[in-house]
């Protein structure tokens, strides 16, 4: 477990924070710009000391404050990876990530130089400078540079928000794969909820210095009563596994964890790349992208039909849109829909309907 609290006073704004968080996995630190995410991260790192603070990580104390005790930076065990990853200019791509390899001692090292390379994909890279490098590669050398002190905790401050799209999409495997493959826990901070819902298992809302919500991004995400459901990216995230590929249209089927009394066993098909029969995928829906019927037409492009239950309603930041919670067999759903529509299908809780979802709307 990872226990943080802390209370910090500037001028102007306050951090007031109670956490407690997995020890494992990704937690994702979320919020608009100014609501406390680096600052926390900060803290944690021993970068800032909190007036009042108190931080654990897997039974190792780094601060308590009542008993006067403050591990400065240097002697916590844990990497940190910035928006820029800071390379040393002067240096190959090799030394760079020797440098942190030296500060560990070896019997105390849990990554090494190949595994890190290969996790990262940057054997190839090892010869060169950082301005021979996209913000990407650079990037992901900074991460494999952070892995190489073998941390006990891994802290990341948003590290695609200065990269672009395409840059994105390139390095957002290698952190999926860091996900999967070790053993490290990771704070992720970020401000984009696709981001989060791709890579985090546990959300921290934070707003304002304070935490509004922390819990399982599945639940989270899903919650009406948080500003994340207002958004025009609110959506669900659903863990699902690969039962059937079908090449000649490039379509993967997910079977989902819940299940339907009306049809049995629940899935979705999703356009994408093929994956091994049984592999998890996770996927976000977006509340946008579902649309809501009284019945399960066949005759339609939409190749996703769910059995749903009407769960609750709110209004949405759009006065002629509603928000519409739904239980798939126990898996959460979120439908946007025009306040009419809500109306033409006299829609209310505990209702019987059917989401549709487009396959190629289907984030995943």
């Amino acid at each position: 477990m990872i226990d943080v609290r802390l209370k910090l006073q500037y001028s102007g704004f306050a951090l007031d924070v109670d956490l407690h968080l997995p020890g494992r996995g990704v937690t994702a630190l979320y919020g608009h710009s100014g609501s406390g995410k680096t600052t926390c991260l900060r803290c944690i790192a021993g970068l800032e000391k909190a007036e009042q603070g108190f931080i654990k990580v897997n039974n190792e104390v780094w601060q308590d404050s009542q008993q006067k005790l403050f591990v400065p930076p240097h002697k916590r065990a844990l990497g940190y990876v910035f928006q820029e990853a800071s390379l040393f200019p002067h240096l190959s791509v090799l030394a760079n990530l020797q440098f942190g390899l030296k500060r560990i001692a070896k019997p105390q090292r849990r990554v090494d130089m190949a595994h890190a390379t290969e996790l990262l994909g940057i054997g190839h890279l090892l010869e060169r400078h950082p301005h021979n490098l996209s913000g990407g590669e650079r990037q992901r050398i900074g991460i494999a540079r952070a892995l190489l002190t073998s941390p006990r905790l891994l802290l990341m401050d948003e590290p695609l928000a200065a990269l672009d799209s395409q840059r994105k999409n390139e390095i957002l495997p290698y952190l999926q794969r860091l996900h999967d493959e070790l053993d490290i826990p990771v704070l992720y901070v970020s401000h984009s909820q696709d981001e989060v819902a791709r890579l985090a298992d546990h959300i921290v809302l934070l707003s304002d210095g304070q935490a509004l919500a922390s819990g399982p991004i599945g639940e989270t995400l899903a919650r009406l009563d948080l500003p994340l459901a207002l958004g025009d990216d609110a959506g669900v995230v659903i863990e699902g596994r690969v039962s059937d590929y079908d090449a000649s249209y490039q379509l993967l089927t997910l079977e989902l964890p819940g299940a339907s009394a009306t049809t049995g066993a629940l899935s979705m098909r999703v356009a994408h790349s093929p994956l091994a029969i049984g592999h998890a995928l996770r996927c976000k829906v977006q509340a946008r992208d579902v649309s809501l019927s009284q019945q399960a037409s066949e005759h339609s492009s939409i190749l996703n039909r769910l059995p749903v239950t009407v769960i609750s309603e709110m209004p949405a930041d759009n006065t002629a849109h509603v928000l519409i919670k739904l239980d798939a067999g126990g898996t959460p759903l979120l439908a946007r829909i025009t306040r009419y529509s809500r109306d033409q299908l006299n829609i209310h809780p505990g209702q019987l309907l059917w989401a549709q979802i487009k396959a190629v709307a289907v984030l995943a």
